[in-house]
C-alpha cells in the first residue's frame, strides 16, 4: 500500500505544484489588472462546485483503478470530495485568516446546498470511472481548488493589505496542495486497502 501510495503521489505532485503555480501567477494578474474582489462571491460559487466535481471525478478514477466496482467507486468519490473540497475550499482558509485575527464569515455550500453539492459529486464520480484519467484532472482540480480558496477568502473578508495578501497565499497553497493530494490518491487507495480487509475477513 505505501509503494502504491507513493508512486501514485510522484506521478502526480508535478502536476500539483504546477497547477499551484499557475493558478497563483493568474489570481495575481486578476487582482491587479480585474476587478476580482467584488465579483468574488459569484466566482466563488462557480469555481467551488467545479472543484467538487473534479475532485469527485479523480478520487472515484483513482479508487476504480484498484478496486473494480463502479457504484462504490462513486459512493467513495463524492463522499470524499465533499469532505476535502470544503476543508481545502472552505474550512482551512477560514481558520487560516481567523487564525491572524482578521475578519472573515464562515459559508459552506455543502450545507447551504446540499443537493447541488451532492448532485455535482456523483456525477463528477461518474465521469471519473468512465474516463479512467487521473494525471490531467488531477491538475485541474488542484487549479479550480486554488482559486475556489482564494474568491473565499476574497468574498467574505474584508482586509486586503499587502501583508494580507501574501498570507492568503500562504495559506490558499497549505489548504489546497495537502488536501487535494490526500482526496485525490491517499484516501482512496487507503480505503480500498481496508475495504479489501474487510473482505477477505468476511470470506
Amino acid at each position: 500500500m505505501k509503494q502504491k501510495i507513493i508512486e501514485e503521489l510522484k506521478e502526480h505532485i508535478p502536476f500539483t505544484m504546477g497547477a499551484t503555480v499557475v493558478a497563483v501567477l493568474i489570481a495575481v494578474f486578476l487582482l491587479i489588472k480585474e476587478n476580482l474582489i467584488s465579483n468574488a462571491i459569484s466566482l466563488f460559487y462557480i469555481f467551488h462546485p467545479l472543484h467538487i466535481f473534479f475532485s469527485s471525478a479523480v478520487s472515484a478514477a483513482i479508487f476504480y483503478k484498484y478496486k473494480n466496482k463502479a457504484i462504490l467507486s462513486i459512493v467513495i468519490g463524492a463522499g470524499i470530495s465533499i469532505l476535502v473540497g470544503s476543508l481545502s475550499d472552505i474550512i482551512l482558509p477560514y481558520i487560516g485568516i481567523s487564525l491572524f485575527g482578521i475578519p472573515i464569515s464562515f459559508n459552506l455550500p455543502a450545507i447551504e446546498s446540499p443537493l447541488l453539492i451532492l448532485g455535482i459529486a456523483i456525477f463528477g464520480s461518474a465521469i471519473g470511472i468512465v474516463l479512467k484519467k487521473t494525471k490531467f484532472p488531477h491538475f485541474i482540480h488542484v487549479l479550480i481548488s486554488v482559486f475556489a480558496s482564494l474568491l473565499y477568502i476574497f468574498a467574505y473578508s474584508t482586509n486586503f493589505s499587502l501583508i494580507m495578501i501574501i498570507l492568503i497565499f500562504i495559506i490558499t497553497s497549505i489548504s489546497v496542495v495537502i488536501p487535494c493530494c490526500l482526496s485525490d490518491i491517499v484516501f482512496p487507495l487507503i480505503l480500498e486497502k481496508e475495504i479489501k480487509k474487510k473482505s477477505k475477513k468476511s470470506k
